[in-house]
């Protein structure tokens, strides 16, 4: 999966229709930048769509930006916050910062939007890597929420899942990220429901999958 899609990251590049790319990040992007050969991106410009921060400040180890402007040589842009402020004052503060809300506007006018889809589970990389605290991922169990996108949590039928986390997500709010071309590479047994969540909500252009999440994502699509 990090192979194929380092292979799209690859001919997006090279195309140079995205003059201005964001990302994401996770285990599954961090496999693709690492997959990807080193390549010159000169008329490309890389930028985080969110907080790549765990909670401590501690620096994220699925990090995906840094390593692709030394892969690629581009521009980019990092949101040097947490994915998740302790309190919606925390947030409001941190985006008050000039440097960090000139990322977002940049987020904004993406032209391409790279992402990877988290799963709701107790042991899910974003509590592993102290994204998300073990309580707040109950809550959003609680509430329905299977899959994540970009920040957002959502349930079994696409609809976004609101948590005591929603207001305080260092991330491109749900408006903007709707109707973008987002593509997103996941796969794997344990996120075919999450992909499956994602897909129903609409927000995807296109996913980089492997075969057999493929196959069940179609099995579990109802005909007509």
């Amino acid at each position: 999966l990090g192979i194929a899609g380092a292979q799209f990251l690859k001919r997006e590049i090279e195309r140079g229709e995205d003059t201005l790319i964001g990302v994401g990040h996770g285990r599954t992007l961090a496999a693709c930048v690492e997959y990807l050969p080193r390549i010159s991106a000169e008329k490309t410009r890389f930028v985080s769509l969110l907080g790549g921060l765990t909670r401590k400040f501690s620096a994220n180890p699925h990090d995906v930006i840094h390593r692709l402007a030394e892969r690629t040589g581009a521009e980019a842009y990092v949101m040097p916050v947490p994915m998740f402020a302790n309190t919606v004052e925390d947030r409001t503060v941190l985006l008050g910062q000039k440097g960090i809300s000139e990322v977002f506007d940049l987020g904004k006018s993406a032209d391409l939007l790279i992402a990877g889809i988290g799963t709701a589970e107790r042991e899910a990389s974003l509590v592993a890597t102290g994204m998300i605290e073990k309580g707040e991922m109950e809550e959003i169990r609680r509430n329905g929420g299977v899959g994540e996108l970009l920040g957002h949590f959502f349930d079994d039928a696409g609809r976004a899942v609101e948590t005591t986390l929603s207001n305080r997500a260092l991330a491109l709010a749900r408006e903007d990220i709707s109707n973008r071309r987002i593509v997103a590479v996941a796969g794997g047994k344990v996120k075919v429901r999450a992909i499956k969540s994602v897909l129903e909500g609409r927000y995807l252009k296109g996913l980089v999958t492997d075969e057999k999440t493929a196959r069940s994502l179609v099995e579990q699509t109802p005909v007509g």
